[in-house]
């Protein structure tokens, strides 16, 4: 299955397209009663140093028939330019792709409206899991470049299990491994590299949620579990007493934020994120608490099979070429990213590239 086909659409509002009919039994553990939440999600996109013809690229929530997220719409206008949606089904990747020419102003606004409910899995009990096709379970235990199954991946995820029988016996070495071993590192910028080969060779198994969580997916792939990244967006505090672990006023700039899904047999595909429970380590005041702490006790255990939709999904997708350019792939697709004739614009620059999300939670 090629990672780089794209179906397109072109236009100014594109609605949610539907990904797949099997979705996993959850217990809705968390919020009991809450239901689902509507959320109005904006981004605005400048390139503040234009030359020559500008491309703007932006992630687009699609992802429409889950237990946890229903997009509703997607509605996007280029300034001076012309835009479009592609979308990749099996990756469940949405990008808005925009074009200025040499004398325009450089300006994407895209809005995105999307229902979240809060997603557990109910892992005390095995139960018969809605059929999943083959095709893409063999498809989230594929190799990418920066997340290989072999050599290193292999070996640390055998060591990983080793004594482990079942799929969730594996499933959950893994993510104590992860958890007891990883450390997330404030220094990295954005939400990391995502390159699991480079941080086992080197043994700096520090970073933030895009190297942590990729870890897990690498040695979870090489047990023999399905298992996916999914990149999307923090868009509101948490309810769940976690100052690290939400957005706490309408601004989203900063909120790109990955976790992981793992297919087990008795259950579908099981939501985790070790990465979270290292931030808590890291973040949650008063800082740099012990693995043994009860708040980082208490995420532990509820990070293994549950998320708090406090955060808007993207998609699963990995080494992603942008339609139109002649760069390299992006590890992963979760910040906006732009184009001139000199170059890829540094999206972390901000005397050249400007961009603000803004939140508006529905009544």
């Amino acid at each position: 299955m090629n990672r780089r086909t794209f179906l397109q659409s072109t236009g100014a509002a594109c609605a949610g397209l539907a990904l797949t009919r099997s979705i996993p039994a959850f217990a809705d553990t968390l919020q009991t009663g809450k239901g689902w939440r509507t959320f109005e999600v904006t981004a605005r996109v400048e390139v503040l140093k234009p030359s020559g013809i500008t491309h703007i690229w932006l992630p687009t929530a699609i992802l429409r028939d889950t237990p946890y997220q229903r997009t509703l719409s997607n509605q996007f206008h280029a300034d001076g330019g012309t835009a479009k949606l592609t979308k990749d089904k099996p990756t469940a990747l949405g990008i808005v792709s925009a074009s200025y020419p040499a004398n325009a102003k450089p300006v994407l606004n895209l809005t995105s409206r999307v229902r979240l409910k809060n997603y557990a899995v109910d892992l005390s009990t095995p139960g018969k899991a809605p059929h999943v096709p083959k095709a893409e379970l063999d498809y989230f235990l594929q190799p990418t470049k920066y997340v290989p199954t072999d050599g290193i991946v292999k070996e640390t995820a055998l060591k990983a299990t080793a004594g482990a029988n079942t799929d969730m016996e594996k499933a959950q070495a893994i993510y104590d491994w992860v958890v007891n071993n990883t450390f997330r590192d404030p220094k990295v910028r954005g939400c990391g590299r995502g390159d699991i080969r480079f941080m086992l060779e080197s043994g700096d198994l520090g970073g933030k949620c895009a190297d942590l969580n990729a870890l897990y997916v690498g040695l979870a792939r090489s047990a023999g579990l399905p298992a996916r990244h999914i990149y999307g967006l923090r868009i509101a505090k948490s309810d769940l007493g976690y100052k690290s672990l939400g957005v706490n006023t309408d601004k989203a700039t900063k909120g790109q934020h990955c976790r992981v899904e793992v297919y087990l047999h008795d259950y579908g595909w099981v939501p985790v994120d070790p990465a979270d429970v290292r931030k808590v380590v890291l973040e949650e005041p008063p800082g740099n608490r012990p693995l043994s702490d009860e708040m980082v006790s208490k995420a532990r255990k509820r990070l293994f099979g549950s998320w708090e939709m406090n955060w808007m999904a993207y998609n699963y997708a990995h080494d992603v070429a942008l339609p139109g350019s002649a760069k390299p792939p992006l590890v992963y697709f979760m910040y906006p990213q732009a184009e001139t004739t000199d170059g890829r614009v540094d999206p972390f620059d901000p005397d050249n590239f400007k961009y603000e999300i803004t939140v508006k939670e529905e009544s």
